[in-house]
């Protein structure tokens, strides 16, 4: 299994150094393209399918922040490189996968992509097990992948599904899964049931909708009183359920 990846730093030096100890000694990873900005940055993470991406914290007209903040159904991991040890908790709180200091030690990067690589095999382990929806499969039903097996779910019975970085809570009546996928991955597979993304961290079953509060955007209540932001964008998306 490779790794695509890109590096997003604006020092020329560093993506230089970095790019030549990726080549020599972490032979897993496939450069994908480089860049020195935040926008140069969002433009290859919209254009290709990444697994990795190395990120510079500070560069001129933003930070590493930012871009992540734009990024809200991100599949890849990160590792932050950088000269400065004080974002190590926002690093932490971005759920980075690793955290390099400049000049970067090569065992240190070479167990960043290692650890990068064992969690996208578990990913990939679970991809096979995680079921769309089908039509000539069991109807209205999806699976979730257990420890011991997986489980199975009547799409009916979900309420609501929340995005957590690359992982998704998935709400029921009494109860909360979370699954090893981004929000965007259940939005398509339950597009084909009475789902809408009504805001860029929500995937709301529109059957369990009880009310809609007028606003900006508004906001909806669930049949178990979850009152839940609609965004500006995906108001007429939803409305056009009802």
């Amino acid at each position: 299994m490779e790794l695509k990846a890109i590096i997003i730093e604006d020092e020329a030096n560093s993506r230089e150094i970095l790019r030549n100890y990726l080549q020599k000694y972490c032979p897993k990873v496939v450069m994908v393209g480089e860049a020195s900005s935040i926008q140069e940055g969002l433009k290859l993470i919209e254009n290709n399918t990444l697994d990795l991406v190395f990120l510079d914290v500070e560069m001129p007209f933003g930070n590493a922040f930012d871009l992540l903040e734009k990024v809200p159904d991100r599949s890849f991991e990160t590792v932050f490189v950088t000269a400065y040890n004080q974002y190590a908790m926002d690093a932490l709180n971005s759920h980075a996968a690793y955290y390099l200091m400049k000049p970067i030690n090569i065992d240190e990067l070479i167990k960043a992509v290692d650890y990068v690589w064992e969690i996208k095999q578990k990913e990939a382990q679970i991809s096979d097990t995680v079921l769309t929806p089908k039509i000539n499969g069991v109807e209205g039903k999806i699976t979730l992948p257990q420890q011991d097996g997986f489980q199975v779910l009547n799409v009916t019975d979900i309420l609501y599904c929340k995005a957590d970085d690359n992982y998704t809570e998935i709400y029921l009546e009494n109860k909360k899964i979370v699954v090893s996928k981004t929000l965007k991955y259940f939005e398509e597979a339950l597009s084909k049931f009475s789902f809408a993304r009504i805001h860029k961290s929500f995937l709301v079953n529109v059957n369990e909708i009880v009310k809609y509060r007028k606003g900006k955007g508004g906001s909806v209540v669930l049949s178990n009183g979850k009152e839940i932001i609609v965004s500006a964008s995906k108001k007429k998306e939803l409305l056009s359920f009802f």
